[in-house]
């Protein structure tokens, strides 16, 4: 019996949790630190970040399987991998660290909720309570305001988020996860080349913002999704959802201590008012009866 069904989340799953929830973070940081004081435009970050990433994958898979590894693709899965990484890119030229994984992460989540919906998912009314407080919470952070974000970038995160949360429900029918990433990684290489010609007059790239951006796709992106994969044996549905709600949060930590972003009032009241949402509508899901 594995330690998902039984309850019992052993150290090994917990530290590779964690190390997981820290590159994710770090995506966000890494992305701020390159592109606030414009070390390398939003289109070569990534192009950078997706090549570095499928180089890496690529590797790995090859030392995993050898010859007989086959980088797997979806269309779908390509194109949604695609435009969760340009609209990423582009929404952190204005925002914070941590407003930009709020934003994120809310819209990851609310695209997932709606989906289950739409299957025909039976939610309880505490369950929409929730679902409400985090729609609130979102829509609360993002309205006008001496301290809304940019709308622009707002709305770019908003992209990305939902397109993340397709190209994760998606991914749920992978019979390789490590194959199907490696192979969405690489087939979306010519579409994020085509997109940097695209902004070639924008083009600027300095030796650190190539370093982060490397960083970014072959540190936290490619391995911290190969660490999440080796982690989500070891965790139920619910406690893998449940956990990332600490990304915003180690997000806007890390943007005050190394990018000396200053949290505002509104930032901590729409992230209590989204995470805590988001957390109800988990504890309904999981507590629903089994037939």
């Amino acid at each position: 019996m594995t330690t998902a069904t039984t309850g019992h989340i052993t150290t090994r799953t917990a530290l590779l949790t964690g190390t997981a929830m820290l590159a994710f973070a770090a995506n966000s940081l890494l992305c701020r630190l390159a592109l606030a004081p414009k070390l390398i435009d939003a289109a070569s970050f990534t192009s950078v970040r997706l090549i570095s990433g499928a180089a890496t994958l690529a590797l790995i898979l090859l030392l995993r399987h050898g010859t007989k590894g086959r980088p797997e693709a979806n269309w779908r899965s390509v194109a949604a991998l695609f435009a969760y990484m340009i609209f990423f890119s582009f929404a952190y030229l204005s925002l914070s660290a941590g407003t930009g994984a709020l934003i994120l992460f809310g819209a990851v989540q609310l695209t997932m909720f709606i989906v289950a919906l739409r299957s025909g998912e039976h939610f309880s009314r505490l369950s929409w309570a929730g679902l409400a407080l985090a729609i609130l919470g979102l829509v609360y952070l993002v309205s006008p305001g001496v301290t809304a974000p940019d709308p622009l970038g707002a709305a770019a995160m908003s992209v990305a988020g939902i397109s993340w949360g397709v190209y994760s429900l998606i991914g749920r029918g992978a019979r390789d996860p490590l194959a199907a990433t490696a192979g969405n990684f690489i087939y979306a290489v010519p579409l994020t080349v085509i997109a940097s010609l695209g902004f070639m007059s924008q083009y600027s790239v300095s030796g650190h913002g190539f370093a982060l951006a490397v960083l970014s796709g072959a540190l936290a992106s490619a391995c911290g999704y190969v660490i999440w994969y080796a982690a989500l044996p070891g965790l139920t549905a619910t406690r893998a959802a449940t956990v990332q709600l600490s990304v915003p949060v180690i997000a806007a930590v890390g943007g005050v201590l190394l990018i000396s972003e200053q949290p505002t009032l509104r930032l901590l009241v729409a992230s209590a008012a989204t995470l805590g949402g988001v957390a109800i509508v988990l504890a309904q899901r999981a507590q629903r009866p089994r037939r």
